[in-house]
C-alpha cells in the first residue's frame, strides 16, 4: 500500500484549490492496532518502506534513530511509542511517512497506510473524552460514512514531547499608545501555550478560540458589540492570528469570512501554521492573509506581528 500512497501523493503541492473550500485531504494509516489514524496530506512528502535506521546514543523516547535521505540526515520517530494503545505490537512498523513540520523534515514509522480521503472540516470534531486516554495527542476525530472513527494526531505535541519545547528568548514589547489586543485561534494545546508566551512578552492582551467555527462566532459577537456601542473594532481587536488546520472550520475559510465582512476592514489577519511549504503560503495568500509565518519560531512570530500591531 505504501507504493500506491506515494503515487497518490504526487502533485499534492498543486492542490491549492482546497483553499477556502473548508476541506482537507487526509492520509489514513495504522499503528498496528484496530484504530485508524490520519495526517493532513499537505504535511506528507512521501511514503515508502522504512530504510535502515542508525541508532544513536541518548535519543529521546520515541525517536528510533537517524536516516540519510537524499543527503539530509533526519530523525525517525515511532508514532506508536507516544500513544497509549491497547494491544500495541512489539515492532514499530516497516512503513515510513516523510513529513514536513515547521521547516523540519522527519520520518514517522507506521505499520501501514490505507488511502487518501477528502473530508469537510465541519465533520472534524474535538476528541473530548479521548484527550485523557491519549495524553492530549489526538487533536480531532472524524467519523467516516461507514461509522469508522479516524483520530487526527497533534504532531506538534508529539514533537514537543520528543524534543522539548523551544525556549523563547527575550522579545521586546510593542511600542503603541494604550493597549493592544490579539485574537488567535489554534486547536493545538502546545501551540496555544507558545503563542500566549509570545503575546505576553510583546505586552499585548489576547483572547483565543480552539477552532475556526468558535473563532468566527466570537469575532462576530465582538464586532456586533463594537457596532452597538459605537466603538471602532480595532480598539477591541488589533490583529487576528489563525491556524490553517482546525476542526469545524479551517483557517482559510475563517480568513475568507473575516475579509468579506466590512466590519473587520483594517484588521490584519496572520496565518500561523506548521504547513510551511510555498504551496500553503500561496493558499493563504489566495484567501487574503496579510502575512504567513511558520510554526514555531517565536522570534519570527514576534517580528511578523509587531509591525502589524504598531502601525
Amino acid at each position: 500500500m505504501a507504493t500506491a500512497s506515494k503515487t497518490l501523493l504526487e502533485g499534492v503541492d498543486a492542490r491549492t484549490h482546497l483553499a477556502g473550500s473548508n476541506q482537507m485531504e487526509i492520509l489514513l494509516f495504522s499503528l498496528g492496532t484496530r484504530e485508524t489514524f490520519g495526517i493532513n496530506v499537505f504535511k506528507v512528502r512521501e511514503v515508502g518502506r522504512a530504510p535502515r535506521i542508525t541508532k544513536t546514543p541518548n535519543m529521546p523516547h520515541g525517536v528510533e534513530g537517524l536516516i540519510s535521505l537524499r543527503g539530509n540526515v533526519i530523525p525517525v520517530l515511532s508514532l506508536a511509542s507516544f500513544l497509549d494503545l491497547e494491544n500495541k505490537p512489539a515492532t514499530m512498523g516497516e512503513t515510513m511517512m516523510v513529513a514536513e513540520y515547521s521547516k523540519r523534515t522527519l520520518g514517522f514509522l507506521v505499520h501501514d497506510v490505507d488511502r487518501i480521503i477528502r473530508m469537510d472540516w465541519e465533520r472534524v470534531k474535538a476528541p473530548e473524552g479521548l484527550i485523557s486516554s491519549n495524553q492530549g495527542l489526538i487533536t480531532s476525530v472524524i467519523e467516516l460514512d461507514n461509522g469508522r472513527l479516524v483520530s487526527i494526531l497533534d504532531v506538534e505535541q508529539i514533537l514537543s514531547n520528543a524534543f522539548g519545547e523551544a525556549v523563547i528568548v527575550d522579545i521586546p514589547p510593542v511600542r503603541v499608545e494604550g493597549t493592544s489586543s490579539v485574537f488567535f485561534a489554534d486547536d493545538s494545546i502546545v501551540a496555544r501555550k507558545k503563542i500566549i508566551e509570545v503575546l505576553d512578552k510583546l505586552g499585548v492582551k489576547h483572547k483565543h478560540a480552539t477552532n475556526g467555527a468558535e473563532a468566527w462566532t466570537r469575532l462576530q459577537a465582538i464586532a456586533a458589540h463594537c457596532h452597538q456601542t459605537g466603538r471602532p473594532l480595532r480598539e477591541e481587536v488589533n490583529l487576528i492570528l489563525v491556524d490553517a488546520e482546525m476542526p469545524e472550520m479551517d483557517g482559510y475559510v475563517l480568513t475568507k469570512n473575516i475579509k468579506a465582512d466590512a466590519r473587520f476592514e483594517g484588521v490584519p489577519v496572520v496565518m500561523h501554521s506548521s504547513l510551511s511549504s510555498q504551496a500553503n503560503r500561496a493558499m493563504g495568500k489566495s484567501v487574503g492573509v496579510d502575512a504567513y509565518v511558520a510554526k514555531f519560531d517565536a522570534e519570527a512570530l514576534a517580528d511578523t506581528l509587531r509591525p502589524l500591531i504598531e502601525r
